[in-house]
């Protein structure tokens, strides 16, 4: 499995602003509690070491 690279949201705007939404009211350290748990939940739902080892590659900073 590959992952998906290309813009795959069918509604970007609305995911947008539905995260945005889900800090609010959070303090700095919630809000990074609430991405790392966000991060495991969608990991779980990937499923793939594979998959997710590329999303590594993809998210890391240009060096």
């Amino acid at each position: 499995m590959e992952l998906i690279t290309t813009p795959n949201l069918d509604a970007p705007d609305d995911f947008y602003e539905a995260l945005i939404e889900a800090h609010q009211g959070l303090s700095t350290d919630e809000s990074h509690a609430f991405n790392a748990r966000l991060v495991l939940v969608l990991a779980n739902h990937i499923g793939s070491t594979a998959v997710l080892r590329q999303a590594f590659e993809a998210a890391a900073p240009s060096r």
